[in-house]
């Protein structure tokens, strides 16, 4: 057992350099952009401005969780053989450089593939591994061994293409991987205005690493059209954090920001940005499509208000890679009512078409900020048909499975309550349905239609408390979990939840909260559905 989890090393993997000076410019910072913070303006209660300065992080990895860089008397101790090794931490933060190799400064002033950088990741394992080993006050053997993997942008599918392909893993250390986070990755490919998927043509140099034919290949995935399928790695042991903000990111004068759409972090669609796989029951052989965990938060793909330098990001890795709990939300959409004007229109026979929208933002007790933050206004809202929520009949009579709404993955963390004296850990979410335009017969109708109006809106507060017993920590039904709804008992949760049933994976359980419903139509009559699960409580398997 390896009695540092879940504080193993982490090694950094930034994102693309799209120019030789860029290149140069990365390789002259020793943490390629890990340590870069940012300091911004917040409005207090009372209407005065207050700076607020997030240290980058690197330096809240090292103030906070006792992390060290692997960087002594001016030489890495990890890749420079000219270094005492043996002495390396086992909280250690390593960046994997695999610019240099490219640059004028370190290599050979010519731009690798893609591959090389995976390959160069598998051997920079290897090395930490062995480093991290032989230092006896750290009490790991190389079995024992785990790292986790923190990426940028194209950072991220460097990591995908070292762990799902297996050619790119020479040192056979994807094993070692316990979990990876990647911010703003384009997992789809990027696509742009006119051209579409970024084409795999030379002239685009290296910027064909986002062209989805050339993507499946270095995935060892040859000739799949959806490269975000993760294989060889559980989809469930990645993070996606998905920016949202594309008017803050000023690349190429504005230029990217246009091309990418509204819907993007200026560069990477929010459709692009998150992973899936798939897993076969041992038990039935049933195929179930498994999402990774993601959160959206209001951040551009870089720069002053970029996603990485973020509070929001920062938030959500820690949990993601420290915390103890895992929270899943799901809508389950039972009825949706028309207006009068709506229904009567159906009865007659018209044909009528709806899409929802439903926005959804998720807060920590003690946190000031959102960890996760979908809405309409900033273009990423949950969006969905009525024919998706009540799927008509199929010609052969079958009716299609109806779509259940993720509204969030949430990790926490009891070692982070805001107070200590305070056993529980609690989390708030808002949640909005939108009243939707209507079409009848194609023609769209706005009579009695108000902006903004919502079908639902409240807020919901969730609190958990562990079992006194810490031998029964593990078992959530014997946790002691409270709900309540804003608008009926504010800020508080007072109403306990009696009924837990055993989720399909024996990991946790699941329990369902009934939503009031709007007297008027349009209303929505839904419930939510909550799963729990313990996270972190051992490495993950390898084998």
């Amino acid at each position: 057992m390896n009695k540092h989890h879940p504080f193993h090393p982490i090694i950094y993997v930034r994102g693309f350099a799209a120019t030789m000076s860029e290149i140069e410019e990365t390789v002259a910072d020793p943490f390629m952009g890990f340590n870069i913070g940012s300091t911004k303006a917040r409005r207090l209660d009372n209407g005065t401005l207050q700076r607020f300065y997030f240290e980058s992080p690197l330096v809240r990895f090292f103030s906070e969780h006792e992390y060290d860089d692997v960087y002594d008397a001016g030489m890495d101790q990890i890749i420079d053989p000219r270094a005492a090794g043996g002495d390396i931490a086992y909280r250690c933060l390593v960046i994997h450089r695999y610019y240099d190799s490219s640059s004028q400064s370190f290599g050979d002033n010519k731009i690798q593939p893609i591959e090389e950088f995976a390959i160069a990741l598998s051997n920079l394992i290897a090395q930490v591994r062995d480093k991290v080993c032989a230092n006896p006050a750290n009490e790991v053997t190389s079995e024992e061994f785990r790292c986790y993997l923190v990426a940028h942008s194209m950072g991220g599918l460097v990591c995908r293409a070292f762990l799902q392909n297996r050619k790119l893993d020479p040192a056979d250390t994807a094993r070692c991987v316990d979990k990876m986070f990647t911010y703003a990755t384009p997992h789809g490919g990027i696509d742009l205005r006119i051209i579409g998927n970024v084409p795999g043509w030379g002239i685009f140099g290296d910027a064909t690493n986002f062209n989805r034919e050339r993507m499946a290949g270095y995935l060892g995935m040859p000739g799949a059209e959806d490269v975000s399928e993760v294989r060889e790695f559980p989809a469930e042991h990645i993070f996606n954090l998905v920016g949202t903000n594309s008017t803050d990111y000023v690349v190429a004068h504005g230029i990217s920001r246009w091309a990418a759409g509204e819907d993007s972090d200026g560069l990477v669609r929010i459709e692009r940005a998150t992973t899936h796989g798939y897993r076969k029951s041992f038990h039935t052989g049933e195929i179930t499509d498994i999402q990774s965990p993601r959160a959206f938060v209001h951040r551009s793909h870089s720069g002053h208000y970029g996603i990485v330098n973020s509070e929001e990001g920062y938030q959500n890795l820690i949990r993601f890679l420290f915390g103890q709990l895992r929270v899943d939300g799901f809508l389950e959409i039972q009825e949706l009512t028309l207006p009068e004007a709506v229904e009567q229109a159906k009865a007659n026979g018209a044909r009528i078409r709806a899409s929802y929208e439903f926005e959804v933002i998720v807060a920590v007790r003690g946190v000031e900020w959102h960890l996760h933050r979908r809405t309409v206004r900033e273009h990423s809202a949950i969006f969905c048909t009525f024919d998706q929520l009540f799927p008509p009949p199929a010609a052969n009579g079958e009716v299609p499975p109806a779509r259940t709404p993720r509204l969030f993955s949430l990790f926490l963390d009891l070692t982070r309550r805001a107070n200590v004296k305070r056993r529980s850990i609690s989390f708030a979410f808002d949640l909005a349905a939108m009243v939707p335009d209507y079409t009848i017969n194609h023609v769209l109708k706005r009579d009695d239609h108000y902006e903004g109006g919502r079908m639902f809106q409240d807020r919901i507060i969730i609190e958990a408390t562990p079992p006194a017993d810490e031998g029964q920590m593990n078992d959530i039904s014997r946790w002691t979990i409270t709900w309540g709804l804003q608008s009926q008992s504010p800020n508080a949760a007072p109403n306990p939840i009696d009924e837990f049933d055993p989720l399909p994976d024996e990991k946790g359980h699941g329990f369902s909260l009934q939503l009031p419903q709007y007297a008027s139509p349009p209303s929505m009559k839904a419930r939510l559905r909550i799963e729990v699960r313990r996270w972190n409580k051992t490495p993950r398997e390898t084998g």
